[in-house]
C-alpha cells in the first residue's frame, strides 16, 4: 500500500573495517578511502571496509574488501574489536567488527592508489565518515600497545632490517626516543632477532649488520 511504513529491521547487518597502518618517512600512516554517502556523508574519508556476505567469514570479508576497494592483499591482520553503538552508520544497524592490518613501507608505496585513496599520517587525518575515528584510535593505541608484549614489528619492516631501522619503527609508532643500548640490549635479551651475516652497504656512514626476525610469526615477549 502507498505510504504504508516500512518493516522494522529484525536484526543488525555485520560489517568489516580495517586500520591499515604502514611506517612511511618515519610517520605512522593509515590508509584511507574516498566515502560518499549522500546526504550523511559528503567528500570524506574512512577505512576499508564493507558488509559480511552470507557465504564468507569475517576474515574473508577483510581479505576481499582490502582487494576489492584498496587493491591490497596478503597483509597482516588480526582482529581488534566490535564496535555496535546503535547509530554508529546512519544508514541502518549496522555492527563491525574492526581489524588492526600492517604493512612494510615498500609494500604499502606500492599500491596503485586510485580512487582517491591516501596514506595519511595519523595525526593529520581529520574527521572519517561513521565511527571510524574510534576505531582509529583503538587501533593506534592497540599497536602501540602490542609493541611492548610481541614481535608484531615484524609487519611493519622489511624481512631483513638493521637494528637502526628497528629502533626508528618503535620510535615512530610510539612517538618516543629509545636509548640505543638498552634498545639491542633488550633486543639481544628476549632473543626476537637474528643476524644474518649480510651487511647492508651504499649507506653514509659504515655498513650495517642485517637482522631478521626468529621464527615466523607474531610471538608474545616482555619487551618494554
Amino acid at each position: 500500500m502507498s505510504g504504508a511504513a516500512k518493516p522494522a529491521l529484525r536484526f543488525a547487518i555485520l560489517a568489516i573495517d580495517v586500520a591499515l597502518f604502514a611506517v612511511l618517512d618515519r610517520r605512522l600512516c593509515v590508509l584511507l578511502i574516498p566515502v560518499e554517502r549522500p546526504p550523511h556523508f559528503l567528500n570524506m574519508r574512512g577505512l576499508p571496509g564493507g558488509l559480511i556476505a552470507p557465504d564468507e567469514t569475517a576474515e574473508q570479508a577483510v581479505a576481499r574488501h582490502l582487494r576489492e576497494k584498496a587493491e591490497v592483499s596478503g597483509v597482516y591482520v588480526e582482529q581488534l574489536a566490535t564496535f555496535s553503538a546503535v547509530g554508529r552508520d546512519p544508514r541502518g544497524r549496522v555492527v563491525s567488527v574492526a581489524y588492526l592490518g600492517l604493512m612494510p613501507a615498500e609494500q604499502a608505496a606500492a599500491i596503485p592508489l586510485a580512487r582517491d585513496q591516501r596514506w595519511v599520517s595519523v595525526d593529520r587525518v581529520g574527521h572519517l565518515a561513521y565511527d571510524h575515528d574510534e576505531i582509529l584510535a583503538t587501533a593506534r593505541e592497540r599497536l602501540g600497545a602490542r609493541l611492548g608484549y610481541s614481535t608484531i614489528a615484524r609487519h611493519l619492516i622489511p624481512r631483513e632490517f638493521t637494528l637502526t631501522e628497528l629502533q626508528q619503527t618503535y620510535e615512530t609508532v610510539l612517538g618516543r626516543p629509545f636509548d640505543k643500548r638498552n634498545f639491542r640490549k633488550k633486543l639481544q635479551d628476549a632473543g626476537i632477532v637474528r643476524g644474518t651475516g649480510k651487511m647492508r652497504a651504499g649507506q653514509p656512514s659504515r655498513p650495517a649488520e642485517l637482522y631478521r626476525f626468529a621464527g615466523s610469526d607474531v610471538r608474545l615477549i616482555e619487551l618494554f
